[in-house]
């Protein structure tokens, strides 16, 4: 009767830590389990086996003795069966009678020779990398569904990212610093989006980054991710790279990603043409840049006449090309000539057919192409300009002195600078100046050489008219074919440098110009100069509400007249800060201001006043959101209003303009508009992201430029607002039409919420209703006294 109650004390303890075990600690071995049961029981018998004996002398065979009834005991079983068996029902087995007892035993069997031969993997691989992470190679014993289910939810508990959010510990669990083993290509890259190069070290290889951290960089802009939330969010897995250099991968990355589709766009065409061959399609995947694809896809384009090669391929020469590489011996070029057929009528067409299919064939080969650009590397490659012959009789003095520095210019396509690009290119559109890469001649010489004696040497033995043949062939092939490709090739990488450089330069200087800091706090008056016109003047609140708008004249000889009136105005609204643009008449209207301040004119007040940057404040004086902001005011006197906002908070007023109209760069109308505009959006989303917005109180233009958001999400949110009242917590934007999980993640860690705003909020509410609350009982009392109906009630 005593076994009972402790059988079922052995079987209720282990039952519930079963789920708190580390996984490593979850063996299938029986030794484990024995060993475990001796260090449980081992102080009970140690002290009774004291008590029964009183010799020390054999501590040994007693011990033994102990262990063996140990093993004789069933409540061992009874243990095992619960833990591995039925770990759902531990209870119902303990307390179970004789009947059932036996069919443990039956089940036990089972378990326990599947335990023996169980592989036990070894102490070294049960690291924290392998049984606390991965759990990859360590063999699981023989349980039910359900506990290889709670095995699984107790590894992200042994992660290495610590305190962090589910999808960070997924991508980090494994490996905390974001190094992925293999780069998994996304579902959408199948086998129609396959090419001869892989994307990501092609990316590595023009970035400069390593191919994990683009392998990552990928996969979060599959997946939706803005540069604001990878560059704050993601640091882990891209390296801790800035958003200026993401933004240069995500624009290399793109530039690939109109390749590929544009390869297998031409692919499906020559396959409904039934122009494709296996020679072409090899080449067409292994173009990597649009110029390569033109160079192998123009042949073939609709309308065009087709090359000397294809021409001579329809004559039946392409064998004799062939016999002339792979055995010359078997070759005879007058088998080949036909009197009567054009093309072929002599042994001097045939000899020039084959030549240019062989000249063909070095031009499109990729290992010939790769000597002859690292040749290139090597050497001295200048590209040269020049004064039109053409230009200089037609075209204007004025026009030709702009580019007086380019009319006799050369320098090596390594150290020439990405403005003197932009430069030759714009003499060039405007037939001012003529371009040329120059090549030295011991480039061709070199290349003649390496492909005559190496890759394009006969495999036999062929004779000197042949071997002559091949020469001119190789020689034909440079001149005509892979020449000009070079010089295409190094035009288009100097002129895609010089453009992104260009528009990083456009990125960081409106970085700086948006995040200057802002003045706050302060009624500001802004002054929008002019002659003729007047100067345009606006009065803005600290909260930028508009006070006051005015017109003066200062250089028109009423400059003393119109000083009281601005005296006037500065005292009425406590106005100590004067903000002056830098358009026409801007020293003239500062030297004005500057001797009335220094005069003290306007004592008591202590005025103070400064320049800004107005560029775009015309063109956003008559843009739509100025008319909605502003319909009452004259667009004159709406860039005034600007002007002094731009200096009370730089980033929220110069989101309203156009980035490109702001002024921050050079040959912005050179550049690829699509590019700079890009860019420039993205350089407005990282700033307003980085400083992040009151959701409250935020317009709807400043919300739109938040990552993860467009204008049709921030007009939602300002409805929402305007219905709801403000927001309260984060969570609330869920409830916002269009706002789904993704959008949420994106634009979350960049909105503010100010809780005195929405105690403020709160409190006016309040008042305002306990107000409605005491006029209705009032109301109500004075029906009652007088006898009407109130209409309140009903």
């Amino acid at each position: 009767m005593s076994a009972l109650p402790r059988r079922a004390r052995t079987i209720a303890k282990p039952a519930t830590p079963e789920d708190e075990l580390p996984s490593f600690l979850k063996s299938s071995s029986e030794e484990e389990e024995e060993e475990t049961y001796e260090e449980e029981w081992e102080p009970r018998k140690k002290a009774t086996s004291k008590a029964r004996v009183p010799k020390p002398k054999e501590p040994r065979a007693r011990k033994a003795a102990v262990t063996q009834k140990k093993t004789t005991v069933p409540r061992k079983r009874t243990k095992k069966v619960v833990v591995k068996e039925e770990p759902q029902s531990p209870l119902p087995v303990a307390v179970s009678g004789g009947n059932k007892e036996g069919v443990q035993l039956k089940e036990e069997t089972k378990p326990r020779s599947r335990a023996k031969n169980a592989a036990v993997p070894p102490m070294k691989n049960l690291g924290l990398g392998h049984s606390i992470c991965g759990l990859d190679n360590v063999e699981e014993p023989s349980t039910s569904a359900l506990s290889k289910q709670e095995v699984k939810m107790e590894e992200p508990e042994e992660d290495y990212a610590f305190d962090e959010p589910p999808l960070k510990k997924i991508k980090s669990s494994m490996h905390p610093q974001g190094k992925p083993v293999k780069y998994e290509v996304c579902a959408k890259a199948d086998e129609d989006q396959k090419m001869n190069w892989n994307i990501v070290q092609v990316l590595s290889q023009r970035t400069g980054i390593e191919e994990w951290v683009c392998a990552n960089i990928i996969r979060l802009f599959q997946d939706d991710n803005t540069i604001p939330f990878i560059a704050r969010y993601r640091k882990e897995l891209i390296n801790n790279l800035e958003a200026d250099a993401l933004r240069e991968v995500q624009q290399t990355l793109e530039e690939l990603q109109a390749v590929i589709k544009k390869v297998h766009s031409t692919i499906q065409k020559l396959k409904k043409e039934a122009k494709l061959s296996e020679n072409l399609l090899t080449a067409l995947l292994n173009c990597k840049t649009l110029e390569e694809l033109d160079h192998v896809y123009g042949p073939y384009k609709t309308g065009s006449k087709g090359t000397k090669a294809q021409r001579a391929r329809q004559l039946g020469l392409e064998h004799a090309a062939n016999l002339l590489l792979g055995n010359p011996r078997e070759l005879n070029l007058l088998s080949y000539v036909k009197s009567n057929v054009g093309g072929l009528s002599n042994i001097e067409e045939v000899k020039s057919g084959v030549q240019h299919i062989l000249a063909d064939m070095v031009a499109k080969d990729k290992d010939t192409l790769d000597f002859i650009r690292a040749l290139c590397q090597k050497r001295y490659v200048c590209i040269q300009s020049s004064l039109s012959k053409a230009t200089s009789k037609n075209a204007n003095e004025k026009d030709i002195n702009k580019f007086h520095l380019y009319q006799n210019f050369s320098c090596n396509i390594k150290n020439i600078q990405h403005h003197q690009i932009l430069a030759i290119n714009r003499g060039e559109n405007l037939k001012i100046l003529t371009v040329k890469i120059n090549i030295p001649d011991g480039v061709k010489n070199e290349f003649c050489r390496w492909c005559v004696n190496e890759r394009w040497r006969p495999k036999a033995y062929a004779n000197p008219e042949l071997m002559e043949l091949l020469r001119y062939s190789v020689e034909d092939s440079y001149k005509r074919l892979i020449y000009p490709l070079l010089c295409r090739e190094f035009r288009s990488k100097l002129t895609s440098d010089a453009e992104k450089e260009s528009v990083m330069m456009f990125g960081r200087n409106l970085r700086q110009l948006l995040l200057m800091s802002p003045v706050r706090g302060r009624t500001l008056m802004g002054v929008d100069p002019g002659y003729s016109h007047g100067c345009k003047l606006a009065i803005i609140s600290p909260t930028s509400q508009i006070l006051h708008t005015d017109v003066v004249y200062l250089h028109s000889g009423k400059g003393f007249r119109e000083a009281e009136k601005i005296r006037r105005l500065l005292l009425d609204h406590s106005c100590g800060t004067i903000v002056i643009g830098n358009g026409t008449a801007c020293r003239e209207t500062e030297a004005y201001f500057a001797d009335l301040i220094m005069k003290k004119f306007f004592a008591p007040l202590d005025v103070t006043y400064c320049i800004t940057n107005e560029a775009g404040a015309s063109i956003y004086s008559v843009s739509p959101e100025a008319c909605k902001e502003m319909p009452d005011l004259d667009p004159n006197l709406r860039s005034a209003v600007s002007i002094a906002r731009r200096v009370q908070d730089p980033l929220a007023e110069l989101v309203k303009i156009e980035p490109k109209h702001i002024g921050v760069g050079m040959y912005q109308h050179d550049v690829s508009q699509t590019l700079l505009k890009a860019t420039l959006d993205s350089v407005v989303e990282e700033c307003v992201s980085f400083v992040g917005v009151d959701i409250n109180i935020c317009s709807e233009i400043l919300l739109r430029h938040i990552a993860g958001l467009n204008a049709t999400r921030a007009k939602n949110i300002i409805e929402w607002r305007e219905k709801n009242g403000p927001f309260v917590n984060r969570e609330q934007l869920k409830d916002v039409k269009g706002l789904g999980p993704k959008t949420f993640q994106q634009c979350a860690g960049f909105i503010r919420i100010n809780q005195e705003y929405i105690k403020t909020f709160c409190s006016c509410v309040s008042l305002l209703l306990s107000y409605i609350y005491v006029y209705i009982h009032i109301y109500d009392f004075g029906c009652q006294s007088t006898g009407r109906t109130c209409g309140w009630r009903s």
